[in-house]
């Protein structure tokens, strides 16, 4: 199946002048390597085609790739690939539906069953990974650059958590030792994505410090935004801590709650084995079996996603 979407994608993309890639909004390395390595293959593949990438601010994450500069004039005939995005409101930048053509591109279950090519490989790693994939089979046509290369590997190296999530497969390892053929340095990659601020480091202390675990398993770590302030961090900035908890042999499945600006709590939550994102689902959210993202409008909802994630652990042991 996958290998007649290949073809199906690269028919597309050799029909098109215009190429605009998209991804979710808060990027990780995986969306920007996904997206941010499609493009320069693209480019080199295709040297006449205008391909772009959009998706506003990366933060500290612009040492990977950074945006282009894309009008509304640029989408008239554009196909539009959207890359490790479950579902269309997390798609950053909402014009992705302007284009001629819509393409997705992803490794989250396909509950938004958008675009008019879907593309989603759940066995995946990540998209940096079906990215990567889609290159190699297609070399005839398509041309992986040291750049790209470094891009995807970076991609997956964020969503295996440096190869330690169940998600790595002797396939994630086969493209990883593919890709760490051309001249990239892969310790200079691991290095950036395992350096931290000092205030990140002190947060982590935090957390650390204060998460709440309950008998089932289950932590809780709550980051207002007085602590947020106090620490002098952005909510982008507590991707960071997210795995902190995996360290602690009693917890199994956590949930760290960051507070928005509008009162609101992003919730990430990740587990050891138990599966949470039907959790996550009943609460504006989703992704994978032991990690996803939900929304919690106040505390009391962030009390009642703990309920469910301890039910959950419970219902495990």
């Amino acid at each position: 199946m996958a290998i007649n979407l290949y073809d199906q994608i690269l028919e597309k993309i050799k029909e098109s002048e215009v190429v605009i890639i998209h991804r979710h909004k808060n990027p990780d390395p995986d969306a920007l390597g996904s997206q941010g390595g499609l493009a320069e293959i693209l480019k080199a593949s295709f040297p006449t085609k205008k391909v772009l990438k959009t998706g506003g601010p990366v933060g500290d994450l612009n040492y990977l790739t950074e945006m282009d500069d894309v009008s509304d004039e640029d989408y008239q005939e554009a196909l539009v690939i959207v890359t490790d995005t479950a579902n269309t409101p997390r798609i950053s930048d909402e014009r992705y539906s302007q284009g001629k053509y819509l393409v997705k591109i992803d490794h989250h279950p396909n509950d938004d069953a958008y675009g008019d090519i879907i593309l989603v490989d759940t066995n995946a790693s990540s998209s940096s990974e079906i990215i990567a994939g889609f290159c190699f089979h297609q070399k005839k046509t398509l041309k992986m650059t040291t750049t790209a290369a470094k891009l995807l590997y970076a991609g997956i190296v964020g969503d295996t958590g440096r190869f330690l999530y169940p998600a790595t497969t002797p396939k994630t390892m086969r493209i990883v030792a593919d890709l760490m053929e051309y001249s990239f340095k892969p310790d200079e990659i691991n290095q950036k994505m395992n350096a931290m601020s000092r205030k990140v480091a002190q947060l982590s202390g935090y957390v650390l410090q204060n998460i709440e675990i309950h008998p089932s398993g289950v932590g809780k770590v709550v980051l207002t935004k007085t602590i947020l302030d106090q620490f002098g961090l952005t909510d982008a900035e507590t991707s960071a801590v997210v795995s902190l908890p995996s360290a602690l042999e009693e917890v199994i499945l956590w949930g760290i709650f960051v507070e928005q600006s509008d009162g609101h709590f992003r919730c990430r939550l990740r587990s050891k084995g138990p599966i949470i994102n039907e959790v996550a689902k009943k609460h504006d959210g989703g992704g994978h079996p032991l990690a996803s993202g939900a929304n919690a409008k106040d505390l009391s909802e962030v009390e009642q996603i703990i309920h469910e994630l301890i039910h959950v652990a419970e219902q495990s042991q």
